[in-house]
């Protein structure tokens, strides 16, 4: 897309020619000049064209070029990457890096624009392939509408004092990517969401644990109040980054909480689409292997953030792989 000037934009994804050194905040300022709030759009791309954005805006990102290029079915790849674009959009709109106090106003465009979707109105190129995938699939618009409600939240709370306020945020944050998948895959029903939902908190939880520092950075604390304090750690502690008996005490708390809400959901790979079994067994797989990072790492968080390695990742996928083939992963196992 070559960025036209501001307010006369023409709508033709598939002319992106820029850089791929170029930045990414740089990169979605030159696409909300384009797409976002006043942009003037003579003709929504077509539906190829749109479709092709999605997938650009999703490889951006190395942790969803793993997810939908290679463990969800072929045929859930490309409406993958039509709701990954939609969240990576409301992402970047909630810290537009130009003007955050922005946020908050952007939000309740992109939320306009998700209702327009819904009514056939689609202009802007990620919500003309969204509109396909909600057609195709009968997507509800609760769950699209409440991942912008995280994207609110995270706008004005920066801190939670009970862990129960903490699986509020996950319920908005986390738990609607994991309905949606199963809509995608036709094993949507009430007990299915339940033990999606399972895992998904659990996955958020487990990022809360991995990403102590970075979240700190952004000046935001996901460790429940009532915890800090129960373990005697407190805001002095992160500034100084402190990894001490008590953090790690409180984080090992923490982990072992995420383990429970992941292993909650293992019944969950027997009762979804064959086609999908593999990737909810590694989404578990790879939130329980995060864990067993961290506590590798004796829960020091600050010092070294704590990944899964190429060779873990790959080792997981063979031994799942084997194990559904010959149908031996059992509900309540812990890799």
């Amino acid at each position: 897309m070559e960025a036209p000037n501001k307010g006369q934009g023409t709508c033709n994804p598939g002319e992106d020619r820029r850089s791929t050194t170029m930045g990414t905040h740089d990169r979605f300022a030159e696409d909300l000049v384009r797409y976002g709030p006043g942009a003037l759009v003579a003709k929504p791309p077509g539906p190829r064209a749109a479709r092709r954005y999605c997938r650009r805006l999703a490889r951006r990102h190395y942790e969803n070029f793993t997810v939908t290029s290679f463990l969800l079915p072929r045929r859930l790849r490309q409406p993958f990457c039509n709701l990954y674009a939609y969240c990576r959009w409301a992402d970047d709109l909630a810290d537009e890096p130009g003007d955050p106090a922005r946020g908050p106003a952007l939000l309740d465009w992109w939320e306009k624009q998700l209702r327009e979707c819904y009514q056939g109105r689609a202009v802007h190129p990620v919500f003309v392939a969204l509109g396909v995938t909600i057609r195709r699939f009968d997507l509800p618009s609760e769950p699209l509408v409440d991942l912008l409600v995280a994207f609110r939240q995270d706008q004005r709370t920066t801190r939670y004092e009970t862990f129960d306020q903490l699986l509020d945020y996950c319920r908005y944050s986390a738990n609607p990517v994991g309905r949606l998948v199963l809509h995608l895959g036709g094993s949507f029903n009430p007990a299915r969401a339940r033990l999606a939902d399972s895992i998904c908190t659990g996955l958020q939880l487990a990022n809360f644990a991995q990403d102590v520092a970075r979240d700190w950075d952004r000046g935001r604390i996901y460790l429940p109040e009532a915890h800090l304090r129960r373990w005697g750690y407190g805001e002095s502690d992160f500034e100084r980054r402190e990894c001490n008996d008590a953090f790690r005490h409180m984080l090992a708390a923490e982990v072992d909480e995420a383990e429970g809400w992941l292993c909650g959901g293992w019944p969950l790979v027997a009762q979804v689409a064959p086609d999908l079994r593999l990737a909810v067994a590694l989404f578990i797989r790879g939130g329980l292997a995060i864990l067993e990072a961290i506590r590798r790492q004796d829960y020091d968080v600050w010092t070294v953030r704590p990944v899964v390695s190429r060779w873990e990742k790959t080792a997981m996928l063979a031994d799942s792989w084997w194990r559904l083939w010959r149908g031996q992963l059992p509900e309540d196992e812990k890799p």
